[in-house]
């Protein structure tokens, strides 16, 4: 089984209530279930449990998938309970904000997996996928990722977690290479902005909600003029993430 744990929650201040907004009949956060499911994935909501993100388990309902309610701000602290509680031991990371993600290559993450093997049981995203293609996230084997959080004292759930390399930097791990099929140029794929709402539809329109990556890719090769409709905005999400990394 490929269990995805589905990143989300209703915090954004730059792009608001985003998993909710649509992409053709569907919100982002149903696009990416039912993506999930067309392609043999495990979705399973992983929320905060503030009273506003209550609301997405009207979707877990509705499709008949598993959530869980945990640390707001500590993404990988709510990872862990999730999979605690479920009693799974291995995941993929899968934000909603990541709508047109590689199911190959998140097999391929997960498959990558062995719990007899340290650089094995930590896979983290593709370079191209950290450049702004948001391919994939990361795989862990769920004992690896206790260890982690009680060796960099993770516990809290308070502690605004963001970014994932920067803790991750110390601990082995392997790197998913890139897939055959990757654009020529880096494209910016990852839901924060009005522009990457524009460039989501964009692709939608011509090729729907359940296209292969490698279509997808293939799509932008030829109409690499759509990057410029937000790929502008890497600067202003990098200088966001900075200021959050200060704040912490």
């Amino acid at each position: 089984m490929y269990i995805c744990f589905l990143t989300v929650r209703l915090g954004s201040k730059r792009l608001k209530n985003k998993p909710l907004k649509k992409i053709g009949k569907l919100t982002f956060i149903e696009h990416t279930i039912l993506r999930c499911k067309k392609n043999n994935l495990t979705p399973i909501i992983c929320t905060s449990n503030k009273k506003k993100d209550k609301i997405f388990n009207q979707f877990a309902k509705k499709y008949k998938i598993r959530i869980f309610f945990g640390s707001e701000k500590n993404k990988i602290k709510r990872w862990l309970d999730c999979a605690k509680l479920f009693n799974i031991k291995k995941f993929h990371t899968l934000d909603v904000d990541d709508p047109f993600f590689d199911t190959t290559n998140i097999m391929k993450s997960l498959n990558m997996l062995s719990s007899k093997s340290e650089l094995r049981q930590l896979i983290c995203p593709s370079k191209k996928s950290r450049k702004g293609g948001a391919s994939e996230g990361y795989s862990f084997i769920t004992d690896y990722l206790e260890k982690i959080i009680l060796n960099k004292k993770l516990y809290i759930d308070n502690l605004n977690i963001e970014m994932i390399d920067d803790i991750l930097k110390k601990f082995k791990k392997t790197i998913l290479p890139n897939s055959s099929y990757e654009t020529r140029l880096n494209f910016r794929m990852t839901l924060d902005y009005i522009e990457d709402y524009d460039l989501f539809k964009k692709i939608y329109e011509n090729l729907g909600h359940f296209a292969h990556r490698r279509s997808i890719n293939n799509f932008l090769n030829e109409n690499s003029y759509l990057r410029d409709i937000n790929y502008f905005r890497n600067k202003s999400w990098k200088d966001n993430q900075n200021k959050l990394m200060k704040n912490q």
